[in-house]
Order: structure tokens, then C-alpha cells, then sequence
């Protein structure tokens, strides 16, 4: 026995030196060595095609995936008004009757009012803020304007929607035109008052949320600069809202101005607001107080496990691959992309916090292209309507991925908060304020070079 256990101690004194030559500590890889097109990191997807945005994450157990699908069919639910056997709770009043006739194809929709595929909503508030630090509610209108109402009711108005071309001409001689909307409110139940403030959006896609949702807050405080210390004329800040689940001001990731903190609130919300639809979060009515309440004792109308479904099938959709990454033009429009400086906002690489109840939006390097802050983009974007921290010129930083399949995903690829710009073209020239620097730097390059950052952008 002796003899074996010093043949077993002379072997292992001799593969030791070899054992610790071969470890090393650890490190990062190098840029060249990450997959560029994984822009949701393993909660990405290569389907390319114009059902891309509603791919489920991979790796989910059998009744997880039962909840993602659960979700995804609460999602295409049309509402009807109550009382009725299947979905009830529509209306009153409401913008539209299912998430999906607003979110069409898991994207965007159509800068539209009024109808079944229509996308677009109107924020209504007073001047000054609440016992939250948020917008002031309308009386007799709440925050958001409902140009729809069941059969009996009356909508609190219609909302009409003209353009005017505005043309754009490059120091080059090439001209673009722009679109520019304008908004009348009409038919209204009851007569707004004149200093009303009015915000249209349009919904915006539903893929990748639970990754900017697991995104740390402190990455995103990181990025802030709101006094421009360092005099690169970006001074994003954060939105910090008041979270109704929470009970608490916490920070906004969610929503045209960052106005909302989790996904639970911002769906519960668009239940309650666009549709109607009461749960455990929202339980009363948007039309409470008003003449069109239906006086019912049926709330909370959506049922807490399929309004959880819904929240965790938004949790779970893949992120789009990029395309093309390597082609000479979309190198060419990568570089040129940071050069102008649209990197300084729309951050290329970010990484999610560890999250053990879903491993796979946990601890993932993605390439959003956004901060998640409040920047001010000028006095044509600008609506004039404060949400908690941001002003009337402040919006979010929009998330760019997918951007590139929007065209094959929802036909025409409306960008914009309003969804106003029918090109990503269009959608830079409308960029000013902070983004002034990097619209001029656009605008000056040569043809061919405005087209490469276009074509990278198509790649995304």
C-alpha cells in the first residue's frame, strides 16, 4: 500500500508543472472574437422572415414554454364588451381591442386612428405634476385620450391626422422631403380644456424586453451626463417614475419617454388605457367618473394568471439577428454610424444583469443601440408634455435593433415616436437638439457614405 501511494504521489508532482502552465486567468475576448449578429445574445433568433419579431427564446422547460404560448395567444385575444362568455371587458371607452391590432406582427403599427389596425394614441395632461412627480390627469379625460367606445357609449373624441411635405435639401443638391404631422382633436364628449397637453405615439415592437429590462441600473446611470461634463453636447438623464406595483419612484426603462419602470406595470397599463381591460395592477376603470362608465361590479377583468402570461411571453421573445455584418458597405456605414457620433446615444454593446429566475436574458452581451436615457432632439420632435423627469422635448433613446425588418415584418417602416418618418433617412433628418452635431455630420457626408450608415442600419 506504501508503494502505492508514493508511485500516486510522484505522477501527480509530475504532470503539476504541465497542469499549471496549460491554466491561465481569466479574461474578456477580444471585439473580433464575439458573433456580431447575436444581438440578443442567446436570446437571438436568424429568422429573417416577416414573422421575426415572435420567436420564443430557446431553453425554456416544457412549462415555460406553455406560459410563453399562453401569452402569446392572451396577446392576439380580441376583447369584446362585457358581459360575454369569452374575453370580456372591453371598453367603455378604449383606443382598440386586442395588444396585437396595435403591435401588428410582434412590431410596430401604423400611424393611424381610430381603427382595428390602427396604432396610434393620444397622452392628454395639465400643466404642473401629481403626488408623484407625473403628468396631471384631465378631468373628465384621464392621461390618454379614447377615440373608441362600446355600442351606447361615446368616445371622448376622434382624432384627425393631416401632413405637410417639408423639403430637405443636402449641401450636395439631393433633396429629401419630410412629413410632418399635425393633430386636431375633434368631436370631443366634453370640451378640453385650452391648456391641455397632448402627446401622440405609436406602439412601439414588442421583441427584446426582457433583456432591456435586465439591463443594471447602474449601466444606465453610467451613461448619464444631464450637465454635459463633457462638453460632447449629449447630457442624457434617466426618467424616474412611480411604480403602482412597487409603491415606489423607480427607474423608467419603458414607454415613448421612459415613463414606466417594469414590463408588469407598462402591459397592465395599455390593458387598462387602450382597451379597457381592469387587472390586480389598474382595477378601476379608465372611465371611472366619466358619463360613459358602465357602472359594472365585474373588476379586475383580466384574470392575474393570463395577465402574468402575457408580461413573461414579452419577457421571452428573441432579438433578430443581423444581417450582412460582413459586406464591405455595412462595415463602411458601422464605422461611419460611430464617426457621427449616433454611437454617443444608440450604445452599440450593452450587458444584462444576472437574472437565476431566466438564465437566458441573464448575464448576455446584446447590441440594443440605445442608453435608455432622456435626450432632448429639438423643437420639431418635441410634443410639450413633461412625464415625470422628462420634458416636452425629451424622448428615450430607442432601441435599434430589428430596425431592418421592420419593411418585410410591417410593410411600411414607420420611425419615430409618431411614426411620422417613412424612411430611416426621414428619421435622421428629423434628429436636433442634442442630436444636432450628428445630423450635420450625416448630412455632410458624401452620397455613397450617407447610403453605407443607411445600409448598415438595414442590417440590424
Amino acid at each position: 500500500m506504501m508503494r502505492i501511494r508514493k508511485i500516486y504521489l510522484a505522477s501527480l508532482l509530475a504532470v503539476a508543472p504541465a497542469v499549471l502552465v496549460m491554466c491561465r486567468k481569466a479574461g474578456t475576448f477580444g471585439e473580433d472574437q464575439y458573433d456580431p449578429r447575436l444581438s440578443g445574445g442567446a436570446a437571438t433568433t436568424f429568422n429573417a422572415s416577416s414573422k421575426a419579431f415572435g420567436d420564443c427564446v430557446t431553453g425554456l422547460s416544457e412549462w415555460d414554454n406553455h406560459i410563453h404560448s399562453l401569452g402569446d395567444a392572451a396577446s392576439e385575444a380580441t376583447f369584446v364588451a362585457p358581459p360575454a362568455a369569452v374575453h370580456p371587458g372591453l371598453g367603455p371607452i378604449f383606443n382598440n381591442v386586442s395588444c396585437k391590432s396595435c403591435h401588428h406582427n410582434d412590431g410596430k403599427g401604423s400611424p393611424t386612428f381610430g381603427t382595428v389596425t390602427s396604432s396610434m394614441l393620444t397622452r392628454l395632461s395639465l400643466p404642473g405634476t401629481d403626488e408623484h412627480g407625473g403628468p396631471v390627469a384631465v378631468p373628465g379625460f384621464g392621461l390618454q385620450l379614447q377615440d373608441l367606445a362600446n355600442v351606447g357609449k361615446q368616445p371622448e373624441g376622434k382624432v384627425s391626422l393631416t401632413y405637410v411635405d417639408i423639403p430637405f435639401t443636402y449641401p450636395d443638391g439631393n433633396i429629401a422631403t419630410l412629413h410632418k404631422p399635425t393633430y386636431t382633436i375633434l368631436h370631443q364628449y366634453m370640451p378640453l380644456p385650452g391648456n391641455v397637453m397632448r402627446s401622440p405615439r405609436m406602439a412601439p415592437p414588442f421583441f427584446g424586453l426582457g433583456l432591456l429590462e435586465n439591463i443594471p441600473e447602474s449601466t444606465i446611470k453610467s451613461f448619464a451626463d444631464e450637465n454635459d461634463a463633457d462638453g460632447d453636447g449629449i447630457s442624457g438623464r434617466p426618467n424616474y417614475v412611480w411604480d403602482p406595483v412597487q409603491q415606489k419612484m423607480m427607474l423608467g426603462r419603458f414607454g415613448m419617454k421612459a415613463n414606466t419602470a417594469t414590463l408588469l406595470t407598462q402591459t397592465a397599463s395599455a390593458y387598462q388605457q387602450d382597451m379597457g381591460v381592469t387587472s390586480y395592477v389598474f382595477p378601476q376603470e379608465s372611465s371611472t367618473g366619466q358619463q360613459q362608465f358602465d357602472g359594472r361590479n365585474d373588476d379586475p377583468e383580466l384574470p392575474d394568471s393570463i395577465l402574468n402570461a402575457v408580461v413573461y411571453y414579452l419577457r421571452t421573445l428573441c432579438v433578430p439577428a443581423r444581417r450582412d455584418v460582413t459586406l464591405p458597405n455595412v462595415k463602411n456605414g458601422e464605422a461611419l454610424f460611430t464617426q457621427v457620433g449616433c454611437a454617443s446615444c444608440h450604445k452599440p454593446t450593452l450587458y444584462t444583469g444576472i437574472n437565476e429566475t431566466l438564465p437566458v436574458v441573464s448575464n448576455q452581451r446584446i447590441h440594443p443601440y440605445t442608453d435608455l436615457l432622456l435626450h432632448d432632439l429639438g423643437d420639431g420632435l418635441a410634443d410639450g408634455r413633461p412625464d415625470f423627469v422628462a420634458n416636452g422635448n425629451e424622448w428615450k433613446t430607442p432601441a435599434l435593433w430589428g430596425v431592418g425588418l421592420f419593411e418585410k415584418t410591417n410593410g411600411i417602416p414607420y420611425y419615430l415616436h409618431d411614426g411620422r418618418a417613412r424612411s430611416l433617412e426621414e428619421a435622421i433628418l428629423w434628429h436636433s437638439g442634442e442630436a444636432e452635431k450628428s445630423k450635420q455630420a450625416f448630412v455632410h457626408l458624401p452620397s455613397g457614405d450617407r447610403q453605407a450608415l443607411i445600409i448598415f442600419l438595414k442590417s440590424l
